[in-house]
């Protein structure tokens, strides 16, 4: 039985709803069941600008593999960044 594992973070960036582009702020992360995925349960992402109301808000939900497969690309793609680029 899930309990539906919530975590929230801030974040900085854009995403694109159906109004267009809007700045993100929070994403919300979840192990529940999905909503539309015909998945058990599923990593369900909700990057969103509680702000702009729920027109602001870009939802993912994967597999738990391809979760897994996600962080490493993030991780690659971001440990393979120009040498030169500024850390923050």
């Amino acid at each position: 039985m899930c309990t539906g594992i919530v975590e929230t973070a801030e974040v900085s960036g854009s995403g694109k709803g159906p109004r267009g582009w809007f700045k993100l702020e929070q994403v919300n992360v979840s192990y529940d069941h999905p909503t539309d995925a015909q998945l058990e349960h599923a990593l369900n992402i909700d990057f969103v600008n509680e702000k702009e109301g729920p027109s602001a808000r870009v939802a993912v939900e994967l597999s738990p593999e391809s979760a897994r497969k996600l962080v490493d690309v993030i991780l690659t793609t971001l440990s393979r960044r120009d040498p030169g680029t500024v850390r923050t």
